[in-house]
């Protein structure tokens, strides 16, 4: 299993995002169980799905600028490979 480093202050800014996606998604299914007009789910869902591609985004970022130029310079070129797989994947949603 592949792992990558992450500093300390990355590290705390993805956590504290996904706390807040937590906290998010965890409104949206009171909301639902509280009969919620469904506009405001709506609302609330697409605030999640952003904030899940900020993370993305963040992700991918490090991983470019860390991971990809590491394996690159130890000619691992299957890894270009891998990011554009990704890439694909993350502009389907």
């Amino acid at each position: 299993m592949k792992k990558t480093y992450r500093d300390e202050k990355l590290k705390k800014n993805l956590i504290n995002r996904l706390n807040r996606i937590e906290g998010q998604i965890r409104g949206i299914k009171r909301m639902v169980e509280e009969d919620a007009y469904c506009n405001d789910i709506i609302n609330q869902n697409s605030a999640v799905i952003s904030a899940m591609g900020s993370v993305s985004n963040i992700v991918l970022e490090n991983h470019l600028k860390n991971c990809l130029v590491k394996d690159i310079g130890e000619n691992k070129d299957e890894v270009l490979l891998e990011v554009i797989e990704t890439i694909k994947k993350m502009s389907k949603r």
